[in-house]
């Protein structure tokens, strides 16, 4: 039995979630513009109830696990480069709950990109290890858990 492949739409579909709308196709740091995705969407989920913004958080992280499994596999390459909606879960764990501010959003998103370029343990090993969906997902996320602890404690610190 061979792996069904998306055609038609739902390529195109995964394709644009994939790359956060086509920022991922950006010719130099893709990771980096594809995070930008992230800065409008704190905006509008910074505005939900708590609750809301979990169940909204939750949705994107799975949506993601998927829509990166996928993309990968019409790629042909797991973390392929134009992939970077897991930039966006990264980024909105990194300002997760907290009210929106150009302060708080670019302080985010610096030291998002920071902890997903630095990859410090255990984002390094799902990087070098689990090359599906989910090691493409987690390793920004475990980046946006660190940069969330970069951020508050800089806005506990300095604001």
């Amino acid at each position: 039995m061979t792996d069904f492949e998306p055609r038609g739409a739902l390529r195109k579909l995964i394709l644009l979630l994939s790359s956060n709308g086509g920022l991922g196709y950006a010719p130099v740091a893709p990771g980096t513009f594809g995070s930008l995705a992230g800065i409008p969407c704190y905006y509008y989920l910074s505005r939900f109830g708590w609750s809301l913004q979990l169940l909204s958080l939750l949705a994107i992280l799975f949506l993601s696990f998927w829509v990166c499994d996928q993309a990968g596999k019409l790629y042909r390459e797991a973390d392929d480069g134009r992939i970077v909606i897991d930039e966006l879960i990264g980024y909105l764990i990194t300002v997760a709950f907290l009210p929106f501010s150009w302060t708080t959003a670019l302080l985010g998103f610096f030291w998002f990109r920071t902890f997903d370029i630095l990859k410090p343990p255990p984002a390094s090993w799902f990087d070098r290890r689990m090359k599906n969906g989910i090691g493409v997902t987690l390793d920004d996320v475990i980046a946006g858990l660190y940069a969330a602890l970069a951020l508050r404690l800089c806005l506990a610190l300095f604001a």
